[in-house]
Parts: C-alpha cells; structure tokens; sequence
C-alpha cells in the first residue's frame, strides 16, 4: 500500500474522495470497481475516528423499529448478510440476550413483537455463501431459562427474555482497511496523512480539485478531478466551508458522541442488551477476553478536532452498567480501556441524538453554488456499503455515464475470499502448527487470507514469532503493517493495523519493543522513537 501523493507530482481523476473511513473507503472501492479513475485522500489514518469508535457490531438497528424506520432496518439487514459473505474472517454472527421487565419498554410482548418484525425484515438472513453463517429466529425464554443463560442478569422483575442473532465486527478497524485495500486493488490511488488544505476552482468557479497537503513532508500538491466527493463524516461541515470562500461558514452538521470502555471486572456468557433508567439501550458484549460496554449517546457542540474520550463521561457508563447488570460494583479502576468518537447526524427533528435517525443524505452541492462537489452525511457502518452504492448513481450522472449496478456485494473484500470459515481455519491450523493456538486464531480471522504472509515473516525471523498481545498478535505484525499496511505512527501500528492496543496500553517494555521494531522499518531517529512512544503512552491510558 504506497501512499501515491509521494510520487505524484499531478492527477487527473474522475473524482477525488476525501475522507478515509468506512464511507470513504466504500465509496472509492466501488467507483474505482466501475472504472472509474479514483483518489481517495486522508488526513490522518484510514478509519483512526469514527469508523473505529463502533460496538464492533454490524446489525440491523432493532430499536430504530421504534420509530417506524422499517427502511432503515431492511437496509441494514440485508447489508448484514452482505458483509457477513464478503467478509467473513471479520464478519460472524453473535446472540444476544435481550432480558424482559415488566415497564413499557422491556415488556416482554412488546419485544417479542420487535423481533418478530426484525425476523420478518431480515427474510434474507439465510442467503449466505458460508451455510455455517445462517443466522436464526430468534427464541422465547423463560425467567428461569434467561437467569441460568446468564447468572449476571438482574432478577428481580424479570419476567423472561429473548435470544436474537446480528453480527459481530470482529476488528472493524481491520475491516475499514480492507475496504481500502480493495479500493486499491481496482485501482484507486490511495494516500493517508494527505490532509485537503483548500479546493481548486476554474475560471467559473466550478471546483475541480483538491489542494492536499502532505502531512509527514509539508509537500503541497494539487489534484484536479472531474468531481470531488466529501466523506468527512464529523468534518463534512468542515470541508464543506473550505469550499465557501465568502467566508461565512454557514455549514453545520450536528455531532454526537459515543464511548465504550472494556472491562474483566464480570464476564457475561454472551452478549446481553441492557437499558438505562432513561430507556436508553446500550450492550455488554464478550469481546477478546474482555466486557465490552457501550454506547452512549450525547450531544457534541464544538470541534472536532478537540474531541476526547473523558473521565466524566467514562464514570456515567459505568454508574449506567452498574444500574443493569453484575454485582453493582464496576469503579473506574476496573476499567482497562476506553475509545470513542463523534458521530454524524443528518436528522434536524428530535430533540435528543439518541433518538436521531442513522439514515444517511448523499447532496449535490451544485445546489450550493459548489458544482462538481458532492456531499455524504450521516450512516452508520453497517450500510457503508449501500451508501457508497448509492452515491455512485448519483456520482455517473454527474459523469454523463449511465449509471450501473455495483457488482461489490458480489465480490469478497482484499484478503476475504474464503468460502468456508469452518475449512480454512482448520487449513490455518494445520499449515502452521509450529504457532501457538491463540496466534494461528487470531491472526487467521484478522488477517484472512493475508495471514500466510504475516507467519511466514516470523518463520523467516523466529524473533518475530514473539507473542505480545495476551490473545496471541505476534511481533511479525508490525513489520507487515509497515511494508504492506502503509502504517507510520505506533498508534497505527497498535490501535488500527495489529489491534494490540484496543485492549488498554500492553505495559512499558511491550511498547517499547514495538516501538524499536517499526522505528527500524521506518527510519525514525531517537527523537521521534521518544515522540512515538509518549503519544502511543498517552493514547493508550485512560484520562485522569
């Protein structure tokens, strides 16, 4: 994965994307699958924001069924199925238990309704490629039934439950990657690091490009393009005003934020969905050894850029998990790690963003006075493929061409072509049985079929075979994420290429060694190994 702004010295695209996460990396997929010629340029990482803050979930949305969003719901299933085939190292259906109380919302009627509707809406649930992956009706329990399921469910009121499937995004930062990985193999130029500083208009202030800075050199360079396609998810906005050179920044999206924080304080059987006192969803779910608790769901006022993860906020999810599952006692000592980001929402007629709807707009600023520029806004992960799908209807009539099909639901994702999980993992642990379980496991489902090249780097290196995650990643990793992942930071390295760090920091010595291993593979002197290491030393602990 070469970053193509440091060898370009121009471009002529059909388009330009701008923005790297999940809605970035779908869209330039599926324009440089039809053909068309496609940059896609970040300013930080590919998925370092809001494409890493999810549940690590990829699911239907049963409580937009509250709002009548039966749209939205279809959608999101059959793009859950969808993903499920052509990512199924990353993709895998999971239950969850839903418990019933006898109040309005947790009413066991009312829920066993929804899911009947939920049922009814994923019709398609059993048309994958893997018939190991069907996912199943949900299932009626008793009290009993739902308390000996999982012992760390509240009992009293409890008056039965539910088992429902959706599915589990294993990495989703790995996931964005892939995305990327195959927008670049249809032939897309990629460039992370690579921030729009300003738009290129001609002589009738139609825009036709881009002005991109190099981050890591300072270089400047312009791309001209047919279209430019904003994908700046919370800096949409942002990008949109640059483009506005009477500079009055009318343009806002409204922003919400969202956290999770892991935990070995309790460990559920499976995933458990809990409420609020205020109605407010939000899960615990089983996750690399560790509980995985969230969302919130708050808005933000303010710059994006100076968003973070707070003790304030940290301290309420707890006091919300303490009031709905486990002995009571989680304390933010017990927490390990926490992440987050900040949303976007299009919808202008609720009152709180809980109640926002995650349905996306796709906006011909030509409406604007900013012809050749077109604007994504909203969504959620689980339809950044149908989005992007969408967006391309829109981006070929712009082009003059006649809009096509996309073929990218027919497709595996970079590194995702295998038929049969069952067969290959067994195929994984029989080719290299001189690794440790954990490692062969982890590494056959983050990495897919790419995992071959990361065990044979530590065959060839037996140091590389080194374990330094305590759920098997090994040091080879990070060699590939330099050579082949176009990593350069250690928070890259740790938090969206190997995924050592999204569980809590791995102790100084741990750091250390990671930080020698890519400082080797990138060239950095002492100085910036010292400024990598305090970065990744605070990216990794929780706020004071």
């Amino acid at each position: 994965m070469k970053r193509f702004i440091e060898t370009c010295k121009d471009g002529l695209f059909d388009l330009i994307v701008v923005g790297g996460g999940i809605t970035g990396a779908a869209v330039a997929y599926d324009a440089a699958a039809r053909g068309l010629r496609t940059a896609l340029v970040e300013k930080k990482d590919y998925g370092w924001a809001t494409s890493a803050a999810t549940s690590k979930l990829i699911h239907g949305g049963l409580r937009y069924l509250q709002n009548l969003e039966f749209p939205l719901v279809r959608e999101s299933l059959r793009e859950r199925r969808i993903l499920g085939n052509i990512a199924p190292n990353l993709v895998a259906p999971i239950p969850f238990l839903v418990p019933g109380y006898g109040d309005a919302r947790r009413n066991k009627w009312m829920l066993r309704a929804g899911l009947t509707v939920y049922d009814v809406l994923s019709f398609d649930r059993g048309w994958t490629w893997d018939k190991a992956r069907r996912i199943p009706h949900h299932a009626w329990l008793s009290k009993e039934a739902v308390l000996q399921m999982e012992p760390m469910v509240r009992p009293e009121g409890l008056t039965g439950g539910s088992v429902y499937y959706d599915s589990q995004s294993i990495h989703p930062e790995r996931l964005t990657l892939a995305f990327v990985k195959s927008a670049l193999r249809s032939g897309a130029q990629i460039a992370n690091y690579a921030r729009v500083s300003g738009f290129l208009f001609s002589g009738d202030r139609k825009i036709e490009g881009v002005r991109v800075e190099d981050v890591l050199t300072g270089d400047i360079i312009d791309l001209k393009a047919r279209l430019v396609i904003n994908c700046g998810g919370p800096w949409a906005d942002i990008i949109l005003n640059l483009a506005d050179t009477s500079g009055e920044s009318r343009h806002r999206i409204r922003r919400s934020e969202g956290i999770h924080i892991l935990t070995k304080k309790f460990q559920t059987r499976q995933a458990v969905v809990m409420w609020t006192p205020a109605g407010r969803h939000f899960f615990t779910i089983p996750w690399r050894g560790y509980q995985l608790i969230g969302t919130t769901d708050h808005e933000y006022v303010g710059s994006p850029d100076e968003w973070r993860v707070t003790r304030e906020r940290i301290a309420a999810l707890i006091t919300d998990t303490n009031d709905a599952i486990g002995d009571g006692r989680l304390t933010y000592g017990d927490v390990a790690f926490a992440y987050g980001g900040l949303r976007p929402l299009v919808d202008k007629q609720t009152e709180g963003t809980y109640d926002s709807s995650r349905k996306y707009e796709i906006h011909d600023n030509a409406a604007d006075g900013f012809d050749g520029l077109i604007t994504v806004e909203g969504g959620k992960y689980t339809t950044s493929r149908c989005l992007a799908e969408n967006a391309l209807q829109m981006i070929e009539k712009k082009l003059g061409r006649s809009p096509k099909k996309s073929k990218t639901n027919l497709n595996y994702l970079a590194g995702c072509d295998i038929a049969d999980m069952g067969a290959f993992m067994a195929e994984i642990r029989r080719d290299f049985k001189d690794f440790d379980a954990m490692t062969i496991d982890y590494l056959a489902k983050n990495y897919g079929t790419e995992c071959r090249a990361v065990f044979e780097l530590a065959r060839r290196d037996r140091a590389l075979a080194e374990i330094v995650c305590e759920d098997g990643q090994i040091l080879a990793s990070v060699v590939y994420a330099v050579k082949n992942e176009s990593a350069r930071s250690l928070t890259d390295i740790l938090l969206r290429r190997t995924g050592i760090g999204n569980i809590g920091h791995p102790g100084k010595i741990v750091l250390e060694k990671i930080g020698v291993m890519a400082a080797t593979h990138l060239g950095w002197d002492p100085a910036r190994l010292d400024q990598e290491l305090s970065a990744a030393d605070t990216a990794l602990r929780l706020p004071a």
